[in-house]
């Protein structure tokens, strides 16, 4: 029994990849789901960066400790949802080079929403995560 995480990009549709995602995984039979709240730019003390690269780091820096604390690491996510404020080229090479930085040529799925503000004022990103425990 296959007990690893298939990433597939079918032919038929577009190389997702310079964006930073894969078009279908798919999690092995009897794997264990874990589901990670949206994770922003604040640091442990509730502080948030001016901009938004710092905010993107520390949110992937966020999501790495939820991961960690239920025996998962970035090669379990399987699901992204991303929500970007004020949506431009731009950020999505930012959040196309923190994709890659994390999980090289092998990234989970991804949806990105362009949204016009967050939760918090001056909330610039925000990260959540599906991850599979094989």
């Amino acid at each position: 029994m296959n007990r690893e995480i298939q990433r597939i990009n079918p032919v038929g549709l577009y190389d997702p990849s310079p964006n930073g995602y894969t078009h279908v995984a798919i999690a092995p039979a009897g794997a264990s789901i874990v589901y990670i709240a949206g994770q922003g730019g604040e640091d442990e003390n509730g502080n948030l960066a001016d901009d938004f690269a710092t905010q993107l780091k520390q949110a992937f820096a966020n999501l790495d400790t939820a991961l960690n604390a239920a025996g998962a690491r970035p090669e379990h996510v399987v699901k992204l949802t991303t929500l970007v404020v004020n949506h431009d080229e731009s950020k999505l090479q930012h959040l196309g080079s923190e994709i890659e930085a994390r999980w090289g040529d092998r990234p989970p799925t991804q949806t990105l929403i362009p949204v016009p503000r967050l939760a918090l004022d001056r909330m610039l990103f925000e990260v959540d995560a599906v991850a599979v425990l094989p």
